[in-house]
């Protein structure tokens, strides 16, 4: 009897044992099922975030390849062959007209590319949701190829990049403020950039967006889109004179930006020495367009500007210009009528130190050569030695730049921080500013001349800290023969047809940045 029970015993433990371990195995299996889904779906996402990523960067290729091709200076600017001349102006300013359009395509081997089939996995159906009217609408230029697959990399995939001014309804946003819901914004008239901010009445540089679609071999799919626009090195006078250009101009051939500030000429020690407004190159501006001969940016009571430049400026003849808030006279007016105070022409970022700190700034991180240290003018030849007429350079000396004893000639942009001590036997064909410790000093002869247009802010105290407000600007040539002077040239600061002017396009600034919902 005990022996069957403990028999029993032991066969019901054995059943137990049996539904525990096909239990545990039913556990292990999901758990190994729930793993396998887990690193599955681990699989798909990090393959979509891999092919996601890819579109991205594609698509960011996409829109800096057009952003570089847009400046004239580029190797590979967009109207290179002058195919394009209604949507560039000679300098390499966007002129597209409200329906311009402009497509960088990039095909792959074999496939068409054609933003403008609505049946192709690359249309653009972007545009229509931007400008209220269908791309068939728009004057859509030859396609111009992109540079992606000669560059010494892999091609990006991107398929396009469209490039096409903007209106208020484009960017959804309410430049004027009018009242309205967003579906009454303007859809009509162009927007510009002024420096301070977008406006719709024609002052400054015209936006554009630069939109890029990335498909990628996995289907995955981005629209990017940059709102940009040219920075130039100007004043961009907001009251233009007269038959003025309507902005990106400078209000005098020498400007002094600041208090007190002071102006010390050789006299008649050296008759050849002259400071004109009028414009030496009419053939970039209207006829007989003159600015100030010398300007100055204050005349509250009690400040010396107007009285030291007036008795430094002699003979008076010699100092020839307009104000620019008046007519052109018959003739050159002659000192003390072409001294002029033109802060009312110039933006606010031009008239305190921190504003043209931050323009010295944006110029040398876009400069063609920087020099951290004091220079002389054989460091000028030695590291821009291509710099001629049809190239123009950007040259930032961060310090003082001795040009005594060079006796080449500069063409573009000359910014020193520190004291510019010129050679008059030296020229430089351009804009020079002098921005920082504010001093231009010449003591020597020669026979050289500055075309264009020069302007000195002192904005630093000397160990480099930032004033409170502009300080004493100074100019001071005083040799016995120095030179000719300083004559304004439209030219080499706004650029002609066959070179871009000094003041830019320095490179195409990124006012917005967006991923376009798909």
């Amino acid at each position: 009897m005990t022996n069957d029970n403990s028999y029993e015993k032991r066969r019901g433990d054995a059943g137990s044992a049996l539904l525990i371990a096909i239990f545990a195995l039913l556990l292990i299996s999901v758990v190994g099922l729930a793993m396998l889904v887990s690193t599955g779906t681990d699989s798909a996402l990090a393959g979509n975030y891999r092919g996601s990523t890819g579109a991205y960067y594609a698509a960011v290729a996409g829109v800096e390849e057009a952003r570089g091709r847009l400046l004239l200076k580029s190797p590979d600017y967009l109207n290179k062959g002058h195919s394009y001349d209604t949507l560039f102006s000679p300098q390499g300013l966007p002129t597209f007209g409200l329906t311009d359009v402009m497509y960088i395509t990039n095909p792959a081997g074999g496939e068409t590319v054609d933003p403008q089939d609505m049946s192709s996995p690359y249309a653009d159906t972007e545009y229509q949701n931007e400008m209220g009217w269908a791309l068939s609408g728009a004057n859509v230029h030859t396609y111009v190829p992109s540079i992606s697959s000669t560059l010494p990399l892999p091609p990006a995939p991107y398929k396009w990049v469209r490039i096409n001014s903007v209106t208020e309804k484009a960017l959804a946003v309410n430049v004027d403020n009018s009242p309205g819901p967003p579906s009454s914004y303007n859809s009509f008239t162009p927007l510009y950039y002024d420096g301070n901010g977008l406006n719709l009445m024609n002052r400054g540089n015209k936006v554009l967006a630069v939109t890029a679609l990335a498909f990628m071999p996995d289907k995955s799919r981005k629209l990017l889109q940059y709102v940009a626009v040219p920075t130039m090195v100007s004043t961009n006078l907001l009251n233009p004179p007269p038959g003025a250009p309507p902005n990106l101009d400078f209000p005098a051939a020498l400007t002094l930006a600041g208090t007190n500030v002071t102006f010390t000429g050789p006299g008649a020690s050296s008759p050849s020495f002259m400071i004109s407004g009028q414009d030496q190159t009419p053939s970039c501006s209207p006829a007989n367009y003159m600015v100030a001969s010398i300007g100055y940016t204050n005349n509250t009571p009690g400040d010396s500007s107007y009285a030291n430049i007036v008795a430094g400026a002699l003979p008076a003849g010699n100092y020839k210009g307009y104000p620019p808030t008046g007519g052109p006279p018959p003739n050159p007016s002659m000192s003390p009528n072409s001294i002029v105070d033109v802060s009312t022409a110039l933006q606010t970022n031009w008239l305190s130190p921190a504003g043209l700190d931050a323009i010295v700034q944006n110029i040398t991180s876009n400069a063609d050569v920087v020099i951290n240290g004091d220079a002389t003018g054989s460091d000028i030849s030695a590291k821009a030695p291509s710099m001629s007429p049809a190239n123009l350079e950007t040259i930032v000396v961060n310090g003082n730049l001795d040009l005594n004893a060079w006796h080449g000639t500069g063409y573009g942009l000359l910014v020193v921080t520190g004291t510019l001590y010129y050679d008059p036997d030296a020229s430089w064909n351009g804009i020079v500013l002098v921005i920082g410790q504010g001093n231009f000093v010449s003591t020597k002869s020669g026979v050289g001349e500055i075309d264009g247009a020069v302007f000195i802010a002192k904005t630093k105290d000397s160990t480099g800290v930032l004033l409170p407000q502009l300080g004493a600007a100074s100019f001071s040539q005083t040799g016995g023969n120095s030179g000719h002077g300083i004559n304004y040239n439209s030219c080499w600061i706004r650029g002609s047809g066959v070179a871009p002017g000094a003041q830019g396009p320095l490179n195409y600034k990124i006012l917005a940045f967006r991923e376009i919902t798909q």
